[in-house]
């Protein structure tokens, strides 16, 4: 079971890694074209868009990032007190 969790955890933060890299690259001018980009956004695009469905606009602000973090925090915590209590 703690190989379970461990895997599931750095599953999360990888993907939490993923989108905090996809925001700083939305602030920078970087190559939306180049390897690194069309990886991370291969990763967090499945999550933000379902959040972005969800979520109503707020002008030119996404908040998806946001909202994205606070929900694989939330899943994380999940996953480690479930196989705690297993």
């Amino acid at each position: 079971m703690e190989f379970i969790t461990i895997f599931l955890t750095t599953i999360i933060k990888i993907i939490k890694y993923a989108i905090l890299i996809r925001v700083l690259m939305s602030w920078m001018q970087t190559n939306p074209n180049g390897n690194i980009a069309r990886i991370i956004n291969e990763i967090t695009e499945p999550i933000l868009k379902f959040i972005r469905k969800i979520l109503p606009r707020m002008g030119m602000i996404d908040l998806s990032p946001l909202v994205a973090f606070f929900a694989l925090d939330f899943a994380e915590i999940g996953i480690i007190n479930l196989m705690n209590s297993l």
